[in-house]
């Protein structure tokens, strides 16, 4: 073979390589097994599903993410400088309250995060909350629903840091009642 051929040849099989690769890469694995290249019972159209360019069967569908729903009651704000707003949370069995916050008000304060269930049960979480103007959050552990979820209810109360008749109440943020729509 002549050296201007021999380029040709070699340009010609870089140029399929570089157009094959990334078709087989793209394929990747089946899951389907690998037919020996004889067998007799490989159709076309089993060859272009195995390299993921052909119709796939049907694959039963992927399981249902549960779909997370949220509660909230209005964004509240106390003269004092705290913001608050608080929500019911669900995710297919399991239910939490949360409450989002900024302190404003230039002092340390203590966050009660209380989420009650149907029939008087309670969780109640403190949450420090800084003084300092940047927002957080503060939430009970997730626990697994005892009946509907519209059923929760949560309230956030900001009061100072301490005990005694010198901490008042800066602020009480409820979530929405079982009646009212989410959000």
């Amino acid at each position: 073979m002549r050296p201007v051929n021999l380029r040709v040849v070699g340009l010609g099989t870089a140029v399929t390589v570089a157009v094959l690769l990334p078709l087989v890469a793209m394929a990747g694995p089946t899951g389907d097994p690998v037919r020996p290249s004889g067998s007799g019972d490989a159709k076309a159209g089993d060859l272009l599903r195995d390299l993921g360019l052909g119709p796939r069967t049907t694959a039963s569908p992927a399981p249902a993410v549960p779909a997370r729903v949220t509660r909230c009651g209005p964004e509240l704000a106390s003269p004092e400088g705290v913001e608050a707003q608080t929500c019911v949370l669900s995710e297919g069995p399991d239910v939490w309250a949360r409450t989002y916050y900024r302190n404003a008000a230039g002092q340390d304060l203590d966050a009660f995060l209380t989420l009650m269930a149907p029939g008087g049960r309670t969780v109640q979480v403190r949450c420090p909350v800084p003084a300092q103007d940047e927002p957080g959050t503060c939430e009970t552990p997730q626990e697994r629903g005892r009946g509907a979820a519209t059923a929760y209810t949560a309230v956030a109360e900001f009061a100072g840091t301490g005990e005694g008749a010198d901490t008042p109440l800066l602020l009480r943020s409820g979530s929405n009642t079982a009646d009212s729509e989410g959000s």
